[in-house]
C-alpha cells in the first residue's frame, strides 16, 4: 500500500535497474513521517493499534462494483501534514503501524492477483555506497529482500481481507459521518471530519443472525476495538494544544488516509 505523504518516490524493484542498491537500516529517522495525520491499519492490527491511536474509517476509492471502498485508519494528527507521534525524529508510541513499520519498502498492485514490491527512493538511507544490498551480484534477491518479501506479502493479504471488512460494513448500513469537536486549554475550538464510525444504534438494531455472523468471523471484535480507540482522541488534542504553544497553529483538515 503506497502513501503518497510517505512515499514520495515509490519504485518497483528490478534486480537490472537496481541491482547496485543498498538501504540503510533500520531507520531511525522518522521525520520522514512527518507529513502523515493518518495512515492504513490492517484489521490484524486493531488490537494493537487501539492501546494507543484513534481508528476510523474513511472512503478510499471505489470497488469494482461501484460501491465506496471503506479503509480503516489510525489518526495520527488533528491538521492536515500533521504527525502528533512524531518527537522531533522520534516516534513517541509503542506501536508502529505495519506500513511504516516496513517503510522504505511498500506494495504496488499490478493487478487483482498481482502485486509488485517497491522501495520510495526518497529515502534518505537508499544509496549505491552503504547499508544492505537489495539484490545479489547475479540478479538473485539478497538476504535483506528475501527477509522483506514474505513480511510484504503477509501484509498485502490483510490489507485486501481488510477490504472485506469494510465491505460489509456498508452493506450492513451501520457506518456513519462522524466530526470530532474538541476544546483547547486557551478556549479555542478544534474540529476534524471527514471520517466515519460504526454508529452503534444500528449496530444494535441488526437481527440476531447478523450478530452471530459478526461476531463468529471477528467483525464484532474489530467494531468494539475501534470505540474502544477513540478515547484515544483525547490524547491527540493534548499533544496538539502542546504543540500549539510552540508552533504557530495549522488551519484545520479533514483526516485523510
Amino acid at each position: 500500500m503506497i502513501n503518497q505523504n510517505l512515499h514520495r518516490q515509490p519504485t518497483a524493484l528490478d534486480s537490472a535497474k537496481h541491482r547496485q542498491l543498498r538501504l540503510k537500516l533500520p531507520v531511525t529517522d522518522w521525520s520522514v513521517a512527518g507529513r502523515l495525520n493518518a495512515i492504513f491499519v490492517a484489521a490484524a492490527e486493531f488490537s494493537e493499534v487501539c492501546r494507543e491511536f484513534p481508528i476510523v474509517f474513511v472512503r478510499a476509492g471505489k470497488e469494482p462494483d461501484g460501491s465506496d471502498q471503506i479503509a480503516p485508519i489510525a489518526v495520527l494528527g488533528l491538521t492536515q501534514n500533521q504527525n502528533l507521534f512524531l518527537d522531533g525524529s522520534r516516534w513517541r508510541a509503542q506501536y508502529m503501524p505495519a506500513v511504516l513499520r516496513h517503510y522504505p519498502f511498500c506494495i504496488a498492485r499490478v493487478d487483482d492477483k498481482r502485486f509488485a514490491i517497491c522501495v520510495d527512493m526518497a529515502y534518505a538511507g537508499a544509496g549505491n555506497e552503504t547499508g544492505a544490498p537489495v539484490f545479489e551480484a547475479d540478479g538473485q534477491p539478497a538476504a535483506l529482500l528475501k527477509s522483506m518479501q514474505p513480511l510484504m506479502e503477509s501484509l498485502e493479504t490483510e490489507v485486501q481481507r481488510t477490504r472485506l471488512v469494510g465491505k460489509r460494513l456498508l452493506e450492513l448500513d451501520v457506518l456513519r459521518e462522524m466530526r470530532f469537536d474538541a476544546t483547547l486549554p486557551d478556549g479555542s475550538k478544534h474540529s476534524v471530519d471527514g471520517f466515519l464510525t460504526v454508529d452503534d444504534k444500528k449496530m444494535s438494531e441488526l437481527p440476531d443472525a447478523v450478530i452471530a455472523e459478526l461476531h463468529r468471523n471477528g467483525m464484532l471484535g474489530l467494531v468494539h476495538l475501534h470505540w474502544v480507540s477513540l478515547g484515544n482522541m483525547r490524547r491527540l488534542v493534548q499533544w496538539h494544544a502542546e504543540r500549539a504553544t510552540a508552533v504557530p497553529a495549522a488551519a484545520p483538515a479533514a483526516v485523510t488516509a
